[in-house]
C-alpha cells in the first residue's frame, strides 16, 4: 500500500467522522425538543443536519471517486450506497426541519433523524472496521 492510499483513507475517515457525530447530535436534540418543546433544540437539530449533510456529501463524492479508480467490491458498493441514502434522507430531513414550530420535528422529523443517524453509523462502521481495506487487499 502506498503512502497516498493511506493518506486518502485517513482523510476520508476524518471527513466521515463529522456526519456520524452531527447526525447523532441531530437525533439527540430532536429527542430533547420532543420532550421539552423548547425551540432552540429544533434549531440545533437543523444546524447539525446541515453540517452532517455537507460532510456526508463530501464523503459520498470521495467514495464515488474510489469506485471510479477501480476499487470495487460488494462492501465498497454498500458503503457508497449507505452514503448516498444518507444524503437523500438527510436532504428530506433538512427540508422537514425547515418548517415552523412543532411540525419541524414531530414524529416524522425524529424518524428521519434516527434513520440518518443509523445510516451514518453503518457507513462509519464499514469505513472504520477495516473491512473495506481488507477487501481491497484481496
Amino acid at each position: 500500500m502506498t503512502g497516498t492510499a493511506g493518506m486518502g483513507r485517513a482523510v476520508q475517515g476524518l471527513i466521515l467522522s463529522f456526519p456520524v457525530a452531527l447526525f447523532s447530535l441531530g437525533t439527540a436534540t430532536d429527542a430533547a425538543y420532543l420532550r421539552t418543546a423548547e425551540m432552540p433544540w429544533s434549531n440545533f437539530s437543523s444546524w447539525a443536519i446541515v453540517g452532517g449533510l455537507m460532510f456526508g456529501g463530501a464523503a459520498f463524492v470521495w467514495s464515488l471517486i474510489d469506485l471510479v479508480w477501480g476499487r470495487r467490491g460488494v462492501l465498497r458498493l454498500l458503503y457508497s450506497g449507505a452514503l448516498g441514502a444518507l444524503c437523500l434522507v438527510g436532504l428530506a430531513n433538512a427540508f422537514k426541519h425547515s418548517q415552523d414550530g412543532w411540525s419541524s420535528v414531530g414524529v416524522l422529523g425524529f424518524t428521519l433523524s434516527a434513520l440518518c443517524c443509523g445510516l451514518a453509523l453503518i457507513a462509519g462502521w464499514l469505513r472504520y472496521s477495516g473491512m473495506l481495506d481488507e477487501e481491497a487487499s484481496r
